[in-house]
């Protein structure tokens, strides 16, 4: 019996010790409050965890079945902006250091530091590269001594990885390697060429990070010629690049496909390539998000796109008691705003006011004020003190047809048209607008 119970505990023992954590410092410590973490999977991610940060420290308390892969910590909203992602082995604990000035570093995890160590010294050897090109030398031996170099450091980590999940992420990662002396020009255009050679984009392990997705979009976004003169040849060799991506995802999912061109759309929104994101989504997001059931990243996108500035802003009808009226039709005038706004709203009973008053002697500047409404009767009486204002009423109020035409989800806010009704500006309140009128 006495066997039996000692053989229990041992059990249990090895049980609880099984549960791993990540722990460490962030500073300055008074910065940070919170670390939540997720387990991320091929194009989305799962809570697993979460705790406070206290002076600095925490320790976070891994499930006894988390499983092995790439986990993301969020230590500040918004989540996609304050995050760094870690890898975890399954068996081992993580430690780590966070330093809002210098960055990330590990002092316990064979797995990250080795990652860690791997990418830190491939990046100092490639800047090598580029500053032996940025000097113009032209000395062969130096060049392959860079070349052995890199060589070196590449098979040296990947027979270091072998047992470990950093391997995927380093074989994977393989950079071009020239053998030989080669221009700048040969050298970027060998770079470009091989830049998949090495990559698995069925692989499960980089599936479930964002290895693949920086990848691609690092191809996308920064494989161009050295010399482009505009904003356009720049925006056209993206979209070769896009084209070239395809034949790579062929025998990809198309929820993971969907993840890659979601990701490529977002980051041509961020750096304003608006032909590249209209590309990326008429050729294989649109499809992808109707296959996939992606349906509200498809009305996010369509929103987005129908209010970008540079676009005609949406059409607008209404009955002045007298007369229908359209927002395409109206008068002509140098410059529109459009206030989305309520009568039970109190900011907008402070700021409507104030904007009438400040646009009461301009002619030139045209004001609709769509009331986002539950129900008329107070909206009829606080428009009465805004007459120099058009006014349009849209019952429903969040889920009225202009609330849904607009993305409207708070009041007040205004969008500036310029003469042909496109949309220039948009803000949250008066003093931005008119702000923004004066400076135009």
């Amino acid at each position: 019996m006495k066997k039996i119970v000692v053989t229990i505990l041992t059990f249990i023992a090895l049980q609880v010790g099984a549960q791993n954590t990540i722990s460490g410092t962030f500073s300055p410590a008074e910065d940070y409050t919170w670390l939540i973490a997720y387990s991320l999977k091929p194009g989305t991610q799962t809570y697993v965890a979460d705790t406070a940060i206290k002076n600095g420290v925490f320790t976070l308390n891994l499930p006894e079945n988390a499983e092995a892969g790439t986990y993301r910590l969020v230590y500040a909203v918004p989540q996609e902006e304050f995050n760094f992602d870690v890898v975890y082995n399954g068996k081992e604990d993580i430690v780590l250091v966070f330093d809002g000035v210098n960055g990330l570093s590990f002092t316990q995890s064979e797995e990250n530091i080795l990652m860690h160590t791997y990418l830190t010294t491939l990046a100092q050897i490639e800047r090598e590269i580029i500053e032996f090109y940025t000097s113009q030398k032209t000395d062969t031996i130096i060049f392959k001594a860079l070349s052995e170099k890199l060589k070196v450091h590449q098979n040296a980590f990947e027979i270091k990885s072998e047992s470990l999940l950093a391997h995927h992420f380093i074989t994977s990662n393989k950079p071009y390697i020239p053998d030989n002396y080669e221009t700048v020009q040969e050298y970027v255009a060998h770079k470009k060429i091989t830049y998949f050679d090495k990559l698995d984009f069925s692989n499960p392990v980089l599936q479930s990070s964002v290895f693949l997705t920086d990848k691609v979009a690092n191809y996308v976004f920064t494989a161009l010629p050295l010399s482009l003169n505009s904003k356009e040849e720049t925006a056209q060799e993206i979209i070769n690049n896009t084209k070239t991506i395809a034949a790579f995802l062929t025998d990809v999912s198309p929820a993971f496909n969907f993840h890659i061109y979601y990701d490529l759309w977002n980051k041509a929104v961020a750096y304003d390539y608006d032909d590249v994101s209209d590309f990326i989504y008429t050729n294989s997001l649109k499809k992808l998000a109707e296959e996939t059931n992606n349906l509200e990243s498809k009305t996010t996108i369509e929103t987005h796109n129908r209010l970008r500035f540079g676009e005609i802003a949406p059409e607008i009808v209404w009955n002045d008691g007298i007369n229908k009226k359209e927002l395409s039709t109206l008068e002509p005038a140098k410059s529109y705003i459009l206030i989305f706004w309520s009568s039970t709203c109190g900011h907008c009973l402070n700021e409507l006011p104030a904007l009438h008053k400040k646009l009461k002697e301009n002619t030139t500047i045209k004001v609709i004020a769509i009331g986002l409404e539950d129900n008329p009767e107070n909206w009829k009486i606080e428009s009465k003190n805004l007459p120099d204002f058009e006014h349009v009423i849209s019952l429903g109020k969040w889920d009225s047809e202009y609330a849904d035409l607009y993305d409207i989800h708070s009041t007040p806010v205004y969008f500036v048209l310029d003469k042909d009704k496109i949309i220039i500006a948009k803000s949250e309140n008066d003093k931005e607008v008119v702000e923004f009128l004066e400076n135009k």
